[in-house]
């Protein structure tokens, strides 16, 4: 679809909205970030925006010497990967899916499980990371060897999924964890008193500008570290019992909670992203439906109006407290009845159900402009955090 042109206050820079129906809540959210100082050409909101804390989910702006810590979710660097199998799903019956959820759970801390004692060590490049402050070092230190490898909770996921040709697919969905938070709060505090704007901006010639841009970079390097020590070692578990490797050309990975330096509009902008992906023209990416619809092998088109982004996934529609008062038990069963899961975790797993986010298949169509489908993945057993 074209982009809608949303009402913007007076003085605010232009709303452009790739989305059908964007929610009051969020419209307001909009239209606050619009009104900052530091934001320059317009906002940008994706087909999967959301009313969040701070800043809607789906919300791409940027500047040209701010980054704005509040504007990018907590979890910093959260995103998805994906890999191919030369294997047939078909060939995997529901208790045989059933056991390789059982073995990726007891592969990977799931949840608030975190690995004990010193955890794991860092890859190169994060082994000897600085961070800004003597608490964050200590903070890094701490958790991120433990962290590193884990999964997480809310709509975290390891999934396993079937593509039109049969082939078997991994997905996973995570970020930088405890080390991630900790910088973000961190460095939304130091804006709080030091920065520009009514949601505070901290000027990227600044002593604190420097360091919350240099700390976010450092949670986004971790986020897609540990990423890939989940990927390496669920591929591990197919591999072992499936008797075949992945197939590690064919990986995906984007992040979409992010900030990052780019060429736009003929000057290099900080080009923020809460619940985005950015892809250049022809760049594959991944967006993910729920636990029950397809997700979407994509490439980038290079929309220059919406900063060359896309959606990052369905978008909610329900709060995880309507899901709850809303969802039983019983409706997820048999909303999910052609995907394997834990049946057990019925009751908590509704505020994930499918009913909770749109329609994946409207959400392409509103970004036909942003992306290319490429590929359609089918989900077949899903293991939530």
């Amino acid at each position: 679809m074209m982009p809608r042109l949303l009402e913007s206050p007076p003085g605010a820079v232009p709303i452009f909205a790739w989305a059908r129906a964007v929610p009051a809540g969020a419209v307001k959210q909009l239209q606050h970030i619009a009104s900052q100082p530091y934001v320059v050409e317009h906002v940008a909101a994706m087909p999967d925006v959301h009313m969040s804390e701070g800043v809607a989910v789906g919300t791409v702006f940027a500047t040209e010497r701010h980054i704005v810590p509040g504007a990018l979710g907590g979890d910093l660097g959260c995103g998805v990967s994906a890999v191919r199998f030369d294997y047939p799903a078909s060939a995997i019956d529901r208790a045989g899916l059933t056991r390789l959820l059982a073995a990726f759970a007891r592969a990977v801390p799931v949840g608030d499980a975190v690995h004990r004692g010193r955890g794991l060590p860092l890859p190169p490049g994060l082994e000897a990371a600085r961070l800004s402050t003597h608490r964050l070092q200590r903070e890094w230190e701490r958790l991120a060897p433990r962290h590193l490898g884990t999964l997480g909770g809310g709509n975290h996921f390891l999934e396993l999924d079937r593509d039109a040709g049969g082939d078997l697919w991994l997905l996973l969905h995570t970020g930088s964890r405890g080390v991630g938070a900790a910088i973000a709060a961190h460095h939304v505090r130091v804006a709080q008193v030091h920065g520009e704007g009514s949601l505070p901006g901290l000027g990227t010639d600044t002593p604190e500008g420097a360091a919350c841009l240099a700390d976010t970079g450092l949670a986004c390097h971790f986020a897609r570290a540990n990423r890939d020590a989940l990927l390496s070692r669920a591929g591990a578990v197919l591999a072992d019992l499936l008797g075949r490797e992945a197939l590690w050309d064919s990986r995906v990975d984007v992040h979409h909670n992010h900030v990052a330096a780019e060429q736009h509009f003929g000057r290099t902008l900080l080009v923020h992203r809460k619940g985005a992906i950015g892809l250049v023209p022809g760049q594959t990416g991944l967006i993910p439906g729920s636990m029950g619809t397809a997700s979407y092998l994509v490439t980038g088109r290079g929309e220059p109006r919406s900063f060359g982004s896309c959606s990052h996934g369905a978008g909610r529609v329900m709060t995880r407290k309507e899901a709850r008062a809303r969802i039983r038990p019983d409706a997820l069963e048999h909303a999910l009845r052609r995907v394997v899961f834990d049946v057990g975790r019925s009751a908590s797993l509704v505020e994930e159900a499918p009913a909770v986010y749109r329609d994946i298949t409207e959400v392409m169509e509103d970004e036909e402009e942003l992306v290319t489908p490429l590929l359609r993945l089918t989900p077949i057993a899903v293991l939530k955090g």
